[in-house]
């Protein structure tokens, strides 16, 4: 009833509460990091090698393990004892994944800022203002990704 509605709200906020909740993965983290995705895609190429393949990838792979995650936490197949340090592994492979894949974003970024200014054209600083909301979801996410795998290792560590 209620209390299951509040204890979700507070797990899809990653923020601790007494008991587990089948809605344990957030969805602010798909959000999030489909947000990145879509920034991303909506950019052009830059012209110099282009690392933003390693962006897409991060931003992709995590989505749809996070989607399955939640699927599977909401069925409730995470019974067994090997769970717990399941989604704190995952979780932090996703922090280390979204950290460098932020880190390289901001450089692609800071790039393009100074492609723009030598070009001056008013597509490229539609891009170049893409790729900014592109890096600060890209860090929101990390931020969620890092906070929830906090919470998954105390509640690893309490079973």
């Amino acid at each position: 009833g209620e209390n299951f509605i509040f204890k979700s709200i507070f797990f899809s906020l990653s923020l601790p509460v007494s008991s587990p909740s089948p809605l344990s993965p957030p969805p602010p983290l798909q959000v999030f990091g489909g947000l990145v995705w879509m920034l991303v895609a909506s950019a052009e190429l830059v012209v110099f090698p282009n690392p933003l393949g390693w962006v897409m990838f991060v931003s992709v792979f995590c989505f749809v393990v996070t989607t399955l995650w939640f699927f599977i936490f909401l069925c409730g197949a995470n019974q067994s004892g090997i769970w717990p340090s399941l989604d704190v592994g995952y979780h932090f492979v996703a922090v280390v994944f979204y950290l460098s894949a932020s880190v390289i974003l901001a450089y692609v970024t800071l790039l393009r800022a100074t492609i723009q200014s030598l070009q001056g054209t008013s597509d490229g600083l539609k891009i170049y203002r893409l790729d900014i909301a592109a890096v600060v979801m890209s860090y929101v996410a990390t931020l969620l990704y890092f906070i929830h795998a906090i919470f998954s290792a105390i509640r690893w560590k309490r079973s």
